[in-house]
């Protein structure tokens, strides 16, 4: 019986692998594609095969997404763990219909921690807090401020550029931005399912927490989410390109460059599950703000934050009630 049910865990885990590449391909490559500088095919492909590469770099945040909830074990702590991912799905495809560039990392961890709370397991807050709060109030104010400061040196720099060559080498060297930005949502998101998929094979015994990624987690991780990255996220990707500020490839190539930077830094340095939607739209702003304050559309920008604020309680809300219909079934 066990063994079924985490049979099911992972597959609902590559679910929502596969619909955090489809709800967040836009985060990698909306600039590049609403610049004119890939077409949205290349994009794609050139973002599956990066979110593919970005899985094999690290596991760090794997365990850490495995660190937030303690489930218990046996059956029951599986259903907990099922329950989350159910919730976090719901959101996904909440927010992707109404095309909000909301997180599907913080989705996931609500829908762990509300599960786990509606169940009456522990949620382990120190986790919670510090790698997962802290980081998501400070990467959005962190990516804006670097978005505005790296736009207003490439202006000082390029002041004297003329306008015409500057945007075509800014539109070839946003091909490799691009390309960084996706191999951090590789690296960031893809590890997130693993540490799903690991937290539930440490849940039935099959693994212990000392214990390395198994290769065929990894595997199931990067091929899941680099599908649903080539099957596009077209509703987000206009919200995230246009309707928040028209960029031109320079403010294209800031926005990526840091965003896939933050992306990094926390990864490596402090092993956070941040958010590849909040770093690269907050990004977006940041660059467009040097035009004039005006110029960025801070209603679209109200609706995003709106979506941000709700993911982490709306995730958990909906597990708590998937944990709640499950346990009707429970011996």
């Amino acid at each position: 019986m066990e063994l079924a049910i985490i049979i099911a865990v992972v597959v609902v885990a590559l679910v929502f692998d596969y619909t955090n590449g489809f709800h967040d391909a836009a985060n990698a490559i909306a600039t590049s594609v609403s610049t004119g500088a890939l077409t949205p095919r290349v994009a794609l492909g050139m973002a599956a095969v990066m979110n593919f590469v970005g899985a094999f770099l690290g596991q760090k945040i794997a365990h850490t997404v495995s660190d937030t909830i303690d489930p218990g074990s046996g059956s029951h702590g599986l259903v907990i763990v099922m329950a989350g991912l159910i919730g976090a799905i719901t959101w996904n495809l909440i927010t992707w219909y109404y095309g909000l560039p909301s997180s599907s990392s913080h989705a996931l961890i609500g829908g762990l921690v509300g599960a786990a709370l509606a169940a009456g397991a522990t949620a382990n807050w120190a986790v919670v807090v510090e790698k997962v709060v802290i980081p998501m109030l400070l990467s959005p104010l962190v990516a804006f401020s670097l978005g505005f400061g790296a736009m207003v040196a490439i202006m000082w720099i390029f002041r004297n550029a003329n306008p015409s060559r500057a945007n075509r080498g800014f539109k070839i060297a946003q091909t490799i931005s691009a390309g960084a930005m996706a191999l951090g949502h590789g690296l960031q998101d893809a590890q997130k399912t693993m540490g799903v998929i690991f937290l539930a094979l440490l849940t039935g015994g099959y693994v212990v927490e000392s214990d390395g990624l198994p290769l065929w987690v990894i595997l199931a991780a990067a091929t899941a989410i680099s599908l649903g990255t080539w099957s596009g996220g077209w509703r987000i990707m206009r919200t995230l390109g246009r309707r928040i500020i028209h960029l031109d490839p320079p403010r294209g190539f800031a926005a990526e460059s840091v965003a896939a930077s933050v992306l990094y830094t926390t990864a490596y340095v402090f092993e956070a599950p941040i958010s590849t939607t909040h770093t690269i739209t907050s990004a977006v702003m940041g660059v467009g703000a040097t035009k004039r304050l005006s110029a960025v559309r801070w209603g679209v920008a109200k609706s995003i934050l709106t979506a941000w604020v709700l993911t982490f309680p709306a995730a958990g809300l909906a597990a708590a009630l998937t944990y709640w219909f499950a346990a009707l079934f429970l011996p």
